[in-house]
């Protein structure tokens, strides 16, 4: 009997973790690929990224509506609330056999409470991980312990899961799925890319992607002013800006790099969203990556590219030698981009191992999806450490 898997997809960056996947899953005899959109994919502020769903070749099988009307937290509340309302119908009308969440963005947590409410097993991907400076950091647990599958992308991250009191038995350490668009997809040339954005490729440049520090107090946009001020300080340099996510101070960070970009528009560009295609070849012609993005951290070592990762947004997280870790001020900023500039740097980059895996990820999750029991998956005991 085929077995319905639905994905449920929030976000432009979430979703290219889970392509690959999709991809797999609409390729298999066993598996009926469900698509379930919602959050900023279905935001014009946001560039609509829900056509780059379909522009991949996947039907959408439903869209649940999330949208963050503002700029606030209780904005962010509200939004949830909504989503889970809607994330709630959407799931009762697919009633898939189970349901693949990533990551830790409240439009998942309220996915996966909605799935937990209905009886529906769950997958989750990337749980185990640490990021000191979100309010993701407690909502990626949350969803660990709604959980009934995990994919855990390091072995340090599915010994936590166990931890929290999970089966091992359900715990597999495939690695970051992420990285299998690097893997099996051939790179955008340069020439490719220019033919899509108009940007200086042939310059030396970084890319930037910088995203509100949710627990952090102060000025959302005061770190993002830091980090326009160190680039500006290096010559000769161009800037290609990703778009800000949905997060509380998403309008001033956004505003701050925009405001930035004007400034200099022959040199510096920001692009609400360049796709995962674009996206992974920019970095990989990149000169370094700077914010505070998990892509920072998974994707641009696997592509052997430095990053300067600022601020406590990703504090916790595994780091590759290529990332150099740095304050929220001019200059610390500043310091770590010329380090992250330097050859040596660079070198050093292409050759280290990342700690993310290289590849296989999806693969060895649809295979468990496939044919792991489902009887008796939604019932769940703590899996208590023994003493030592």
């Amino acid at each position: 009997m085929t077995r319905r898997i639905c994905i449920v997809t929030g976000s432009r960056a979430e979703y290219g973790h889970v392509r690959w996947l999709a991809r797999g899953i609409s390729g298999d005899h066993r598996l009926q690929l469900q698509m379930l959109v919602t959050g900023s994919h279905l935001d014009p502020r946001f560039g609509e990224t829900w056509r780059e769903i379909e522009q991949d070749g996947f039907a959408i099988d439903a869209r649940a509506e999330s949208l963050l009307c503002g700029d606030s937290p209780v904005d962010a509340a509200v939004a949830m609330g909504a989503g889970l309302a809607a994330l709630g119908r959407s799931l009762e009308t697919l009633r898939p056999d189970i349901v693949v969440i990533l990551g830790d963005r409240y439009e998942m947590l309220a996915a996966a409470s909605a799935a937990l409410l209905l009886r529906l097993p769950i997958a989750h991907l990337h749980g185990g991980e640490i990021t000191e400076g979100a309010f993701d950091d407690a909502m990626r647990h949350a969803i660990t312990k709604m959980a009934h599958l995990h994919f855990a992308a390091a072995e340090p991250y599915a010994r936590r899961i166990v931890q929290l009191g999970e089966d091992p038995a359900r715990v597999f350490c495939v690695g970051a799925p992420g990285i299998d668009a690097l893997i099996h997809e051939p790179p955008l040339t340069r020439e490719a890319l220019a033919d899509t954005i108009s940007f200086p490729w042939h310059r030396r440049f970084v890319v930037v992607t910088y995203h509100p520090e949710t627990l952090a107090a102060g000025d959302p946009a005061a770190p993002a002013r830091a980090l326009c001020a160190a680039l500006a300080g290096v010559p000769d340099l161009a800037v290609l800006i990703t778009g800000v996510n949905a997060d509380p101070g998403r309008d001033a960070v956004a505003a701050t790099l925009t405001a930035f970009a004007a400034e200099d528009p022959a040199s510096r560009r920001v692009v609400a969203s360049l796709g995962q295609r674009r996206y992974l070849a920019a970095i990989r012609y990149a000169a370094a990556v700077v914010g505070n993005s998990s892509s920072g951290i998974i994707e641009a070592p696997a592509v052997g590219t430095a990053t300067v990762n600022i601020g406590g947004r990703q504090e916790g997280r595994l780091r590759a030698v290529s990332v150099l870790d740095c304050k929220p001020d001019r200059n610390a900023i500043a310091a770590a981009v010329a380090t992250a500039l330097d050859p040596a740097t660079r070198d050093a980059a292409r050759t280290q191992i990342p700690p993310y895996g290289r590849g296989g990820a999806s693969d060895a999750i649809r295979e468990v999806l496939a044919t792991h029991a489902l009887e008796g998956l939604t019932r769940k005991r703590f899996y208590d450490l023994k003493a030592a």
